[in-house]
């Protein structure tokens, strides 16, 4: 199965529409896929937020990195969340991140993990 294509979310900027309508500034969060991974499509600088929704149970993150210009990798590699933890990781270069398909790779050891992306 392919991986799951998350969707981000583009902030509220500084001089909204008001009044605000209920839930327009909302950060919606979606479980990790944990059999089949997430990804998102990078197109611009992105934060990746992830939370452990779990009660008592720690579980891991692990963020895929690509080989850049100088033949470098640099995975997150089972970044561990503890019960409630919330992550917070900024990509805003394409370098590094970006797979050959345009997507950044992200993915949980199990669908406690929620992931929301953010737009910068």
């Amino acid at each position: 199965m392919p991986r799951v294509t998350l969707t981000p979310i583009t902030p509220l900027g500084p001089y909204p529409t008001l009044p605000l309508s209920a839930n327009a500034a909302d950060v919606t969060f979606t479980a990790a896929d944990a059999t089949n991974k997430n990804q998102v499509l990078f197109n611009g600088p992105k934060l990746l937020l992830a939370k452990n929704s779990h009660a008592t149970t720690a579980y891991t993150v692990t963020l895929t990195s690509k080989a850049d210009n100088r033949n470098r990798t640099g995975d997150v590699t089972t970044y561990s969340l503890e019960a409630g933890d919330i992550m917070a990781f900024r990509i805003d270069s394409a370098e590094g991140w970006q797979q050959a398909d345009g997507y950044l790779y992200f993915e949980a050891s199990n669908a406690s993990v929620l992931f929301a992306v953010i737009n910068l």
